[in-house]
C-alpha cells in the first residue's frame, strides 16, 4: 500500500462521491436550463428583430410617404409662385398702363388750358389794340357802339 493506491482510493471515493451526491444530474440540469435561457434569449431576440424590421419597414414606409408629400408641396409652392409672378406681372403692366394714360391724359389736358390761355390772351390784345385803335380814330357815340360791337364779336368768335 504505496501512496499511488490511497491516491486511486481517494480518486475513487471522490467520484463515488460526486455520483452520490448526484452532481453530474446537477450540472446536466444546470447546462440545460442555461441552454433553455439561451435558448429563450435567441427566440426573444429573434422577435426583437422582427419587430425591429417591421418598425424599420413601416418608417421607411413612412419616410417615402413624407418625401411624396414634399415633393408634392413643392411643386405646389412652384405652382404658386409661378401663378403669383404672373399676376403681379399683369398688375404691373395695368397699373403702368393706367398711369400712361393719366399721365397722357394730364398731357393733354395741360395742352388744351395752354392753347385756351394763348387765346385769351390773344384775344386781350387784340381788343385792347383795337380799342386803342378806335379811340385813336374813332370819336363820340360812334365809336363807342363800333367798340362794344367789336368786343362782342370776339368774344363770340373766341368762345
Amino acid at each position: 500500500m504505496d501512496a499511488t493506491f490511497w491516491a486511486t482510493v481517494g480518486l475513487v471515493l471522490f467520484f463515488a462521491l460526486i455520483i452520490y451526491i448526484k452532481v453530474p444530474s446537477k450540472i446536466g440540469a444546470s447546462l440545460d436550463d442555461r441552454a433553455d435561457a439561451i435558448r429563450k434569449e435567441l427566440d426573444e431576440a429573434r422577435k426583437m428583430r422582427d419587430e425591429a424590421q417591421a418598425l424599420l419597414s413601416e418608417y421607411q414606409r413612412k419616410r417615402h410617404e413624407a418625401e411624396g408629400e414634399a415633393e408634392a408641396i413643392i411643386a405646389e409652392a412652384n405652382s404658386e409662385a409661378e401663378r403669383l409672378t404672373l399676376e403681379t406681372n399683369q398688375a404691373l403692366e395695368e397699373m403702368i398702363a393706367r398711369r400712361t394714360r393719366a399721365a397722357e391724359d394730364k398731357i393733354a389736358q395741360a395742352e388744351t388750358q395752354a392753347i385756351a390761355e394763348v387765346r385769351a390772351k390773344a384775344a386781350d390784345i387784340a381788343v385792347a389794340a383795337a380799342e386803342e385803335i378806335l379811340t385813336a380814330k374813332v370819336k363820340d357815340k360812334v365809336a363807342d357802339d363800333i367798340l362794344s360791337k367789336s368786343i362782342a364779336q370776339v368774344k363770340d368768335r373766341l368762345n
